[in-house]
């Protein structure tokens, strides 16, 4: 998951906080709040009543918030603490309650059961190629962690690198990132406690498969080390450790760091210091000849600015190749030029060249032309050619061009879906490609980029049966008759006559698209019966940077017109109705659905809201979430305030409403979006629930924003969120 620098941005938000009360009082009865204002929460104001479960006990306390001259109370800003006892034991009878209720809901075993038929497949990765050495990964289909393994040559004898299960005694621990040297000798990788995005570099030798004790670098929640062609050492974006460092304040601690191999991490050479910019974070990459490191400027969804250093020169300066716009981009470097695919001027993408010697806009070459019909979403040099990645109707097209900027082909993707890559050396000719739709589980393809042959190289063995479902795109209006792509997904020959359950799912923002994609949770919501539909809404990638805009800042209620467009037209298609429809997002995701379901209760029988963004008042001041203000716009200029706490889901739950079953899904260990989100909104909406849905949250344990890696939780957490959701609309599985 930023406008300009949050120091400045948050002034008016801290004044506008001074005249608040400085201590919690709590309210023993559940009652109104006299003080409420009319837009408050709904608890605060919400009537007497007997609940439909048996909710925790959640006192409220009188806390307000004034901004730009509107009292905001906040009755569970208490919650926001997750380091007290009291909250510790209400999220846990909270969770406590959620299990025990969805514990009782029929068809588990048959839902548990397609899951895990659908899960534990056995997985792999195309080769890494490295000195003479093949690096690869694994997931068998009984097992719930990758593992690496190395070999010599092609086919030498398969070694153990890394074992996932054994990063940490209980397996809480993740494996993320792990690059090898250039030589082959070593590998860097990222390890995560619980699945957190905070995590630790360590480096292992190959050849003996053990650590080093040295080269132990935390504070690497961006990283992705970056070797030098020698080995010696790799370059890493890096933050600080100091505790003292409030989380939300860390971004701005980022810096670009040369760790030399052998030495200690306080050791590191500081490449590029911090820009001590909260809403930023970087990403560094060193060319593979090691003569240019890119640092782009992360700023929301988009990138504000890429900065190269020419490592040849002695001495050198950072060099700004993008100064003053910010839009979707991405450069590399190789063979001594610089390639930069931007959005400016070009809101579909285009493709420049940049002399390194020569970096003004002046002298950038037009390598490819932005096209009249798709968006660029990637490119890079492998085999000798441009491998460039499009989509088009928000799904995949692979193109393959000359260095000189000559389209050579086409790759032929299966189906309608995404591809991704194809990944491979700038000199070898063999490359990967994978690809996979809502039902096509996954294929890897070995290509050959200079005569276009391609062959399965790997296909994951799934019991799922295409034939039986229809893919289809549709389009349809949005409030303000935008035009918008949806996938729609059933079996086929499935009567138009409201009868069946659909899973509306969306995101709507970052930009970040939604393609077609096999998930075996859809695939069990299908085969039980259900129907899946996904639009591609504003603010997200699917039509280019002008798409992403129109979902963002004071733009942002476009994102949820269009979702709750999506679902009247599911119902005026026949496809479903109302008590029938479940929808689904998660983190950005999430504040689709907690706004959609606080803007139009009426529309949907239930809601699974994960890890979600909720509050948007104080967002800012916890996780990540300063690094989202350019995509949110800051609480503390007066027309951001308005257009935020128009929509924001925790200041607009009305008392006396009857909302749909929610089932809200926290997790512990989320460091990227706090949980105190997913808590104010599951406090609120109890309190404030007319009907007699329930409103359960269930917490995932030793999981990070991405939840538990383990397979066997996924497995437990979707088996959950189905029943809950063909339980609420009063549906059997039929599997």
């Amino acid at each position: 998951m930023k406008l300009s620098r949050l120091s400045i941005l948050l002034a008016p938000f801290a004044a506008a906080c001074a005249g608040a009360p400085a201590h919690e009082v709590s309210d023993p009865d559940p009652g109104p709040t006299s003080a409420a204002p009319a837009t408050a929460p709904a608890e605060a104001n919400a009537q007497k009543s007997a609940p439909a479960f048996p909710y925790p006990a959640t006192r409220k306390v009188s806390v307000a918030d004034t901004f730009f001259g509107v009292a905001v109370p906040d009755p569970y800003r208490w919650l926001e603490d997750g380091a007290s006892d009291e909250v510790k034991a209400w999220v846990k009878a909270q969770d406590d309650l959620a299990r025990g209720e969805l514990a009782k809901l029929p068809g588990r075993d048959k839902l548990r059961d397609k899951l895990r038929s659908l899960s534990y497949l056995e997985s792999v990765s195309p080769p890494i190629r490295r000195g003479g050495r093949a690096f690869h990964s694994r997931k068998p289909a009984d097992k719930e962690k990758r593992t690496v393994y190395w070999r010599e040559g092609e086919k030498g004898e398969e070694h153990v690198l890394l074992d996932a299960a054994t990063l940490s005694a209980d397996g809480s621990a993740s494996l993320g990132v792990y690059v090898p040297s250039r030589d082959g000798k070593f590998v860097a990788y990222v390890v995560h406690p619980n699945n957190a995005d905070a995590g630790t570099i360590h480096v292992r030798e190959v050849a003996t498969g053990k650590d080093s004790e040295v080269d132990v670098i935390g504070g690497a929640k961006y990283a992705r080390p970056s070797w030098t062609p020698k080995g010696d050492g790799f370059y890493y974006v890096g933050l600080p450790t100091d505790p003292k460092i409030p989380g939300a304040d860390l971004p701005g601690h980022s810096e670009v760091r040369f760790h030399k191999l052998g030495t200690k991490a306080d050791k590191d050479e500081v490449v590029l210091p911090k820009n001590g910019d909260p809403e930023t974070e970087l990403e560094a990459e060193l060319s593979r000849d090691g003569n240019f490191l890119i640092t782009s400027v992360i700023h929301g969804g988009n990138v504000s600015g890429i900065k190269m250093l020419d490592l040849r020169k002695k001495g050198g300066k950072w060099i700004d190749l993008v100064k003053g716009y910010e839009g979707s981009m991405s450069a590399f470097a190789h063979g001594g030029k610089i390639y930069l695919r931007t959005t400016e001027g070009s809101p579909r993408g285009r493709l420049v060249v940049i002399d390194p010697a020569k970096p003004e806009r002046a002298s950038w070459k037009d390598l490819v032309p932005e096209s009249k019909d798709a968006v660029l979403e990637d490119a890079r040099v492998v085999g000798g050619h441009l491998a460039l990645g499009y989509l088009r109707n928000a799904a995949s097209a692979t193109e393959i061009w000359t260095l000189e900027g000559k389209k050579v082909r086409e790759l032929k993707l299966p189906a309608i879906g995404t591809a991704v890559g194809p990944y491979g050396e700038p000199d070898e000719d063999r490359a990967y490609w994978y690809f996979t739709s809502f039902t096509y589980p996954g294929t890897i393809f070995e290509t050959s980029i200079k005569t276009g042959e391609t062959k399965p190289w790997y296909s994951v063995k799934a019991p799922v049966d295409p034939e039986a479902f229809s893919v289809e795109q549709v389009f349809y209006p949005s409030k303000d008759g935008t035009k918008v792509s949806m996938f729609v997904v059933r079996k086929k020959g499935a009567p138009k006559d409201g009868s069946m359950p659909f899973l509306l799912k969306g995101y709507g923002g970052f930009n970040i698209s939604e393609t077609p994609g096999f998930s075996a949770l859809f695939y069990t919501w299908i085969a039980a019966g259900g129907g899946v539909a996904i639009p591609n809404l504003r603010g997200g990638a699917e039509y280019g940077e002008e798409w992403h805009r129109g979902g963002m800042l004071t733009k942002k209620q476009n994102v949820f017109d269009d979702f709750i467009a999506a679902g009247e037209h599911l119902v005026k298609e026949g496809l479903t109705r109302p008590e029938r429809l479940v929808i689904y997002g998660g983190s950005n995701g999430g504040l689709l659905v907690g706004a959609s379901v606080t803007q139009r209760p009426d529309l949907f029988r239930a809601v699974l809201c994960a890890v979600p963004v909720i509050d948007m008042l104080r967002y800012p001041l916890f996780g990540d979430g300063k690094t989202w203000v350019a995509e949110y716009g800051s609480p503390g200029e007066e027309a951001m305030f308005k257009a935020l706490f128009a929509y924001s889901p925790y200041h607009n739950v009305k008392a006396g409403t009857s909302y749909p079953s929610v089932l809200v899904l926290s997790a512990d260990a989320d460091d990227r979006v706090p949980p105190l989100h997913a808590w104010k909104f599951t406090a609120a909406l109890q309190a404030a629930q007319a009907g007699k849905s329930p409103i359960l949250m269930r917490v995932e344990k030793n999981a990070g924003h991405g939840g538990a890696d383990l397979v066997k939780s996924r497995v437990e957490q979707w088996t959950d969120m189905l029943a809950f959701a063909l339980g609420s609309v009063g549906a059997e599985p039929k599997l």
